[in-house]
């Protein structure tokens, strides 16, 4: 996911992709250590992924603090 795309993204779908994204990232961890993973660059991305979100929704919090 790109940053273009997550910014086009309302509070409550950042928020439902996040926590998608974080399941996922669990469901890689637990099968990285129980199994082989297919591709272990999955891992990074989606962490790359929770961070793009994060920092969108931090931009947007400071954004929103600065015009109150």
């Amino acid at each position: 996911m790109k940053i273009s795309e997550v910014r086009e993204l309302t509070e409550e779908e950042l928020a439902t992709e996040l926590a998608r994204l974080r399941r996922h990232l669990f469901d890689l961890r637990s099968q990285a250590v129980t199994e082989k993973l297919e591709d272990p660059s999955m891992l990074v991305g989606t962490k790359r992924d929770i961070a793009r979100i994060l920092t969108v929704m931090r931009q947007r919090e400071l954004a929103e603090a600065r015009e109150a």
